[in-house]
């Protein structure tokens, strides 16, 4: 049985549009070209993340030769020895705030000190 839809006659069966005749050719080109055009993006991304893994690591040797630095001014005050870097810091200033500062620090040399040893 055939339905009339808008003075148009439909048959039963499948919808959509047909499955028009592909060249064959044709259409594995384009799936090579999508596959090249795939390791590339993908290519392009590891490079990325590799940088990126590269430059995080680098901040991270940064950030530990850091702390290192830290600890050792800390084990310094903890000894009553005031870090050269520590007084070249203090020199710009006052006596008196010197004095008031690197007693400050020495104080807060202690506190880290203690905070940071497991």
């Amino acid at each position: 049985p055939f339905q009339v839809v808008g003075g148009k006659v439909k048959k039963p069966g499948k919808r959509g549009r047909k499955p028009a005749k592909i060249d064959l050719k044709a259409k594995l080109e384009r799936s090579r070209q999508s596959a090249r055009e795939c390791r590339a993006r993908k290519k392009l991304r590891y490079q990325y993340l590799e940088e990126l893994v590269s430059s995080r690591e680098r901040a991270i040797c940064a950030l530990r030769e850091e702390l290192e630095m830290y600890k050792q001014w800390c084990m310094a005050m903890d000894q009553g020895k005031i870090p050269s870097e520590i007084k070249a810091l203090l020199t710009g200033e006052e006596q008196g705030k010197a004095q008031q500062n690197s007693t400050k620090l020495a104080k807060a040399g202690k506190t880290e000190a203690n905070c940071s040893n497991p």
